[in-house]
């Protein structure tokens, strides 16, 4: 009788999870009709079939919400410490602009244009070494935000999430966010399992640092 009992409640189980697959495939199929006509193409029955069975038990919404915190944490890590460099690089311009006004005060009306051209090569000299500090921190940076790419796309590899891998191919890069944006919109809606409401948000790391006009790193 007991045996009977857990057959039936197996049964039950599977069914219950069919008409969740089913549910969740419903759902990414009216989602994938949002997306540009060149993603839906590449989104096939299939794929969506299989993402729906990764986010099944609601663990895949946990993992992407972790992603996305870290990922928050360290692009605004990075704009600090971009910021302070550019701060460090106004104060020190303040203090040879400073230095110079003072000396050429100082200086004899016949000493002022070997004093000028003295100071030229300086002021050249700075504005050189703050353009290479700028590129190097601007390199790290990409490097971090591409490292950061590729870990975000072998933890979602790993947990079986169609379409992830890693890979630094532009086009399947925008097809990964995509994925990613088709899951937060399920989690919006309130399809993912579990009582916990995940607050998913945020935007996938492109592996390129964003700046403003003027070169200033836009905040997070």
């Amino acid at each position: 009788m007991d045996r009977y009992a857990g057959s039936l409640e197996e049964v039950a189980d599977g069914t219950r999870q069919q008409e969740r697959h089913y549910q969740l495939l419903s759902a990414l199929q009216s989602l994938v009709k949002e997306l540009p006509s060149s993603f839906q193409q590449r989104l096939s029955y299939t794929t969506l079939s299989d993402l729906a069975l990764a986010l099944l038990d609601g663990t895949v919404f946990e993992i992407v919400q972790g992603l996305l915190e870290i990922q928050h944490l360290t692009e605004k890590s990075l704009y600090n410490q971009r910021l302070r460099l550019q701060n460090e690089h106004r104060v020190l311009r303040q203090a040879l602009r400073q230095k110079h006004q003072e000396a050429q005060q100082a200086c004899r009306p016949h000493n002022l244009p070997v004093l000028q051209v003295a100071q030229q090569r300086e002021l050249e000299a700075v504005e050189h070494r703050i353009h290479e500090e700028q590129r190097a921190m601007d390199r790290k940076i990409i490097l971090e935000l591409d490292r950061k790419v590729a870990d975000q796309q072998s933890t979602l590899e790993k947990a079986g999430v169609a379409g992830f891998y890693v890979t630094t191919n532009p086009q399947e890069l925008m097809l990964q966010m995509n994925l990613l944006e088709l899951i937060r919109k399920l989690q919006q809606r309130g399809c993912q399992a579990g009582k916990a409401s995940l607050g998913l948000g945020g935007r996938w790391p492109l592996p390129a640092a964003q700046y403003d006009q003027e070169g200033s790193p836009v905040p997070p």
